[in-house]
Protein backbone atom coordinates (compact mmCIF):
# COMPACT_ATOMS: atom_id res chain seq x y z
CA UNK A 1 0.00 0.00 0.00
CA UNK A 2 3.22 2.26 0.51
CA UNK A 3 4.34 2.28 -3.00
CA UNK A 4 0.69 3.31 -4.41
CA UNK A 5 0.33 6.76 -5.18
CA UNK A 6 -1.12 9.52 -2.48
CA UNK A 7 -4.74 10.19 -4.02
CA UNK A 8 -5.02 13.48 -1.19
CA UNK A 9 -5.55 14.60 2.02
CA UNK A 10 -7.82 14.63 4.97
CA UNK A 11 -7.33 17.56 7.56
CA UNK A 12 -8.96 17.93 10.77
CA UNK A 13 -9.01 21.21 12.42
CA UNK A 14 -10.03 21.09 16.33
CA UNK A 15 -10.37 24.23 18.26
CA UNK A 16 -9.09 23.92 22.25
CA UNK A 17 -10.70 24.55 24.47
CA UNK A 18 -14.28 23.50 22.44
CA UNK A 19 -17.09 23.08 24.60
CA UNK A 20 -19.27 22.40 21.70
CA UNK A 21 -19.83 18.67 20.58
CA UNK A 22 -19.41 18.89 17.43
CA UNK A 23 -16.62 16.60 15.52
CA UNK A 24 -13.75 18.84 14.59
CA UNK A 25 -13.83 20.72 11.22
CA UNK A 26 -13.06 17.64 8.57
CA UNK A 27 -11.49 18.86 5.55
CA UNK A 28 -10.24 16.78 2.53
CA UNK A 29 -8.26 18.09 -0.36
CA UNK A 30 -5.90 17.14 -3.31
CA UNK A 31 -3.08 19.94 -2.38
CA UNK A 32 -0.15 19.56 0.03
CA UNK A 33 -1.00 23.08 1.39
CA UNK A 34 -4.20 25.04 2.91
CA UNK A 35 -4.64 28.37 3.83
CA UNK A 36 -6.65 28.44 7.32
CA UNK A 37 -7.96 32.07 8.93
CA UNK A 38 -7.81 31.41 12.49
CA UNK A 39 -8.71 33.53 15.81
CA UNK A 40 -5.67 33.12 18.46
CA UNK A 41 -6.94 30.58 20.26
CA UNK A 42 -5.45 27.50 20.68
CA UNK A 43 -5.87 25.05 17.37
CA UNK A 44 -5.05 21.26 16.91
CA UNK A 45 -4.65 19.77 13.41
CA UNK A 46 -5.09 16.32 12.52
CA UNK A 47 -3.57 15.66 8.44
CA UNK A 48 -3.18 12.49 7.36
CA UNK A 49 -3.02 10.75 3.56
CA UNK A 50 -4.87 8.43 1.49
CA UNK A 51 -4.97 6.34 -1.28
CA UNK A 52 -6.49 3.56 -3.04
CA UNK A 53 -5.33 1.29 0.04
CA UNK A 54 -6.61 3.24 2.66
CA UNK A 55 -5.47 6.10 5.06
CA UNK A 56 -2.46 6.58 7.12
CA UNK A 57 -1.69 7.50 10.96
CA UNK A 58 -2.49 10.91 11.09
CA UNK A 59 0.04 13.68 11.96
CA UNK A 60 -0.62 16.07 14.59
CA UNK A 61 0.27 19.90 14.80
CA UNK A 62 -0.45 22.41 17.44
CA UNK A 63 -0.39 25.94 15.91
CA UNK A 64 1.71 28.03 17.70
CA UNK A 65 0.95 30.95 20.28
CA UNK A 66 1.48 34.35 17.54
CA UNK A 67 2.20 37.79 19.53
CA UNK A 68 -0.51 39.84 20.05
CA UNK A 69 -0.72 43.02 17.79
CA UNK A 70 -3.32 45.24 16.32
CA UNK A 71 -6.48 44.01 18.00
CA UNK A 72 -9.09 45.86 17.88
CA UNK A 73 -10.34 45.95 21.30
CA UNK A 74 -8.65 46.82 24.42
CA UNK A 75 -9.86 44.39 28.16
CA UNK A 76 -10.45 45.52 31.38
CA UNK A 77 -10.89 43.00 34.21
CA UNK A 78 -12.27 43.83 37.79
CA UNK A 79 -11.95 41.47 40.53
CA UNK A 80 -14.81 40.29 42.41
CA UNK A 81 -13.88 37.69 44.84
CA UNK A 82 -13.13 34.47 42.95
CA UNK A 83 -14.74 36.16 39.94
CA UNK A 84 -13.97 38.41 37.26
CA UNK A 85 -15.94 40.98 35.28
CA UNK A 86 -14.67 41.37 31.81
CA UNK A 87 -15.66 45.21 30.03
CA UNK A 88 -13.89 46.52 26.85
CA UNK A 89 -13.21 49.26 24.79
CA UNK A 90 -14.34 50.10 22.30
CA UNK A 91 -17.71 50.05 22.88
CA UNK A 92 -18.73 46.87 20.66
CA UNK A 93 -21.85 44.19 20.47
CA UNK A 94 -21.45 41.18 17.95
CA UNK A 95 -24.28 38.62 18.35
CA UNK A 96 -21.66 36.44 20.65
CA UNK A 97 -18.51 36.83 22.44
CA UNK A 98 -16.59 33.17 22.41
CA UNK A 99 -14.23 33.51 25.07
CA UNK A 100 -11.28 31.08 26.58
CA UNK A 101 -9.55 31.79 29.67
CA UNK A 102 -7.30 29.65 32.15
CA UNK A 103 -3.85 29.57 33.73
CA UNK A 104 -2.42 27.44 30.63
CA UNK A 105 -2.50 24.83 27.22
CA UNK A 106 -3.81 22.20 29.26
CA UNK A 107 -5.96 24.24 31.57
CA UNK A 108 -8.22 26.45 29.29
CA UNK A 109 -12.28 26.97 29.59
CA UNK A 110 -14.99 28.06 27.15
CA UNK A 111 -17.61 30.04 26.90
CA UNK A 112 -20.11 31.32 24.60
CA UNK A 113 -21.69 34.41 25.70
CA UNK A 114 -24.81 36.02 23.67
CA UNK A 115 -26.19 38.39 26.14
CA UNK A 116 -23.32 40.89 27.13
CA UNK A 117 -24.33 44.37 27.37
CA UNK A 118 -21.27 45.95 27.75
CA UNK A 119 -19.89 43.33 30.40
CA UNK A 120 -20.15 39.77 31.70
CA UNK A 121 -18.80 37.50 34.71
CA UNK A 122 -16.33 34.83 34.16
CA UNK A 123 -16.29 32.60 37.53
CA UNK A 124 -13.69 30.13 39.43
CA UNK A 125 -10.77 32.02 39.54
CA UNK A 126 -7.55 30.90 41.80
CA UNK A 127 -5.70 33.79 43.91
CA UNK A 128 -1.71 34.02 42.59
CA UNK A 129 -2.22 32.45 39.52
CA UNK A 130 -1.75 33.81 36.01
CA UNK A 131 -4.57 33.61 34.17
CA UNK A 132 -5.02 34.70 30.22
CA UNK A 133 -7.92 35.94 29.13
CA UNK A 134 -8.84 35.78 25.04
CA UNK A 135 -12.12 37.41 23.92
CA UNK A 136 -13.09 36.44 20.55
CA UNK A 137 -16.27 38.18 18.38
CA UNK A 138 -18.31 36.36 15.92
CA UNK A 139 -21.39 37.13 13.98
CA UNK A 140 -23.00 33.42 13.75
CA UNK A 141 -23.06 31.92 16.94
CA UNK A 142 -23.54 27.79 16.00
CA UNK A 143 -21.09 25.96 17.41
CA UNK A 144 -19.90 24.85 14.00
CA UNK A 145 -18.89 28.01 12.50
CA UNK A 146 -16.89 29.48 15.12
CA UNK A 147 -13.78 28.61 13.47
CA UNK A 148 -14.95 30.07 10.10
CA UNK A 149 -16.66 33.30 11.49
CA UNK A 150 -14.53 34.13 15.26
CA UNK A 151 -12.00 37.00 15.16
CA UNK A 152 -10.36 37.79 18.13
CA UNK A 153 -11.38 41.14 20.06
CA UNK A 154 -8.80 41.28 22.67
CA UNK A 155 -6.41 39.54 24.85
CA UNK A 156 -5.14 40.27 28.50
CA UNK A 157 -3.82 38.69 31.57
CA UNK A 158 -5.18 38.63 34.95
CA UNK A 159 -4.18 38.18 38.81
CA UNK A 160 -7.22 37.55 40.97
CA UNK A 161 -5.64 38.31 43.93
CA UNK A 162 -1.37 39.03 43.90
CA UNK A 163 0.91 37.63 46.36
CA UNK A 164 4.64 38.46 46.77
CA UNK A 165 7.01 36.33 44.79
CA UNK A 166 7.43 32.98 46.02
CA UNK A 167 11.42 32.88 45.54
CA UNK A 168 13.78 35.69 44.30
CA UNK A 169 15.83 35.96 41.19
CA UNK A 170 17.75 32.92 40.65
CA UNK A 171 21.01 32.14 39.16
CA UNK A 172 22.27 35.46 39.99
CA UNK A 173 26.20 36.14 38.85
CA UNK A 174 28.48 38.83 38.80
CA UNK A 175 30.85 40.16 36.54
CA UNK A 176 33.26 42.59 35.05
CA UNK A 177 34.64 43.80 38.15
CA UNK A 178 36.33 46.91 38.26
CA UNK A 179 37.51 49.09 41.51
CA UNK A 180 33.90 51.25 40.15
CA UNK A 181 31.51 49.00 39.02
CA UNK A 182 30.28 45.87 37.94
CA UNK A 183 27.65 43.62 35.79
CA UNK A 184 24.99 42.18 38.01
CA UNK A 185 22.79 39.59 36.01
CA UNK A 186 19.59 36.82 37.01
CA UNK A 187 17.44 34.74 35.43
CA UNK A 188 13.76 35.58 35.32
CA UNK A 189 11.55 34.02 38.33
CA UNK A 190 9.44 31.15 37.26
CA UNK A 191 5.91 32.31 36.43
CA UNK A 192 4.59 29.67 38.82
CA UNK A 193 6.58 31.34 41.42
CA UNK A 194 5.67 35.13 40.49
CA UNK A 195 2.28 34.88 42.32
CA UNK A 196 1.54 38.19 40.67
CA UNK A 197 2.97 40.96 38.00
CA UNK A 198 6.58 41.55 38.57
CA UNK A 199 7.02 45.47 38.87
CA UNK A 200 10.77 45.52 39.35
CA UNK A 201 13.83 44.64 40.85
CA UNK A 202 15.61 45.80 44.19
CA UNK A 203 18.90 45.92 44.29
CA UNK A 204 20.82 46.72 47.58
CA UNK A 205 24.49 46.25 48.22
CA UNK A 206 27.38 47.48 50.87
CA UNK A 207 30.64 48.62 50.49
CA UNK A 208 32.31 46.39 52.54
CA UNK A 209 36.52 47.80 52.30
CA UNK A 210 34.66 50.54 54.73
CA UNK A 211 34.86 50.60 58.22
CA UNK A 212 31.52 49.72 60.87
Amino acid sequence: AQSENVLGYFVNVERIPNSCSHPPNHISLKDRKILLNLSMAEYRVNISAYNEAGESPQAIYIVPEFSVTDLPGQLHIKSQGANAVVTWTPEYNPKCFVVDWGTGKENMHMKIITTATGNFTLENFQPYKLYKILVHASDVCQCESFIRHEKTFGVTHFYSVEGVPRTGPPNVTVLNITKHSAHVKWTEIAAEDCLGFLRGYRISYTDSSRRK
